[in-house]
C-alpha cells in the first residue's frame, strides 16, 4: 500500500484542475501544465482534490500509484508558485552575465560559453557569481540547471566551478612533498 498514493492531492487556491480520462490539467497564475497518468492508475476529481487509485493490485500498478500522485502535486505547485534552482560559481575570473535572453559564462576556457535559454525557463543573474534558474516545470528547471553545471562542475581540490547553492563539495587534500 502506497503511503504517498493514499493521500488525495488538494487543489490549491487560485488553481483550477480538470480531469479528462487519464489527463490532469492545471491552470494557475504562472501558466498551464498537464500530466497524463498511466493506464495502471485511475484519476478522479472529488471535493476539490484529485484522488489517484491503482486499477488492480499488481506490482506494476502499485509502483505507478505514488509516482502519479507526486507528479500531479508537482504540476499544482508549478502553476501556483513555480520552481527555482540556484547555482553558485567559484573560481578566479569565473563569472556569469546575461546577454539578451542568453547566459554567457566565463569559466576559464579560451572562449566564453553561451547557453541559450529554452522556452518556459527564466534565468536571472543577481551577482556575477550567482545564477537563478526558474520556471513552472520542475523537470525542465532541474535539467537546465544540470546542463549549466555540466560546463564546469566543481572540482574537489580547490572547489572551483559551477555548483548548486545547497551542494557541499567534499574537499581532497593536495599531494604531499
Amino acid at each position: 500500500m502506497s503511503r504517498i498514493g493514499k493521500k488525495p492531492v488538494p487543489v490549491p487556491a487560485g488553481v483550477t484542475a480538470t480531469v479528462d480520462g487519464q489527463k490532469v490539467t492545471a491552470k494557475g497564475p504562472k501558466g498551464e501544465l498537464f500530466f497524463v497518468a498511466n493506464d495502471e492508475v485511475s484519476v478522479k476529481l472529488e471535493d476539490n482534490s484529485v484522488v489517484v487509485q491503482p486499477v488492480n493490485q499488481s506490482k506494476d500498478a502499485r509502483s505507478k500509484w505514488g509516482m502519479s500522485r507526486t507528479m500531479i502535486e508537482g504540476i499544482f505547485k508549478g502553476v501556483k508558485d513555480g520552481y527555482e534552482r540556484k547555482l553558485e560559481i567559484n573560481g578566479v575570473g569565473y563569472r556569469a552575465s546575461l546577454q539578451g535572453k542568453n547566459l554567457q559564462l566565463a569559466l576559464g576556457f579560451s572562449h566564453d560559453v553561451v547557453y541559450q535559454t529554452p522556452e518556459g525557463i527564466t534565468i536571472a543573474v543577481p551577482k556575477p557569481t550567482e545564477i537563478i534558474v526558474s520556471g513552472i516545470n520542475k523537470q525542465q528547471v532541474g535539467q537546465v540547471a544540470a546542463e549549466i553545471r555540466e560546463y564546469r562542475g566543481p572540482e574537489p581540490y580547490k572547489g572551483k566551478g559551477v555548483k548548486y547553492a545547497e551542494e557541499r563539495i567534499v574537499r581532497k587534500e593536495g599531494k604531499k612533498k
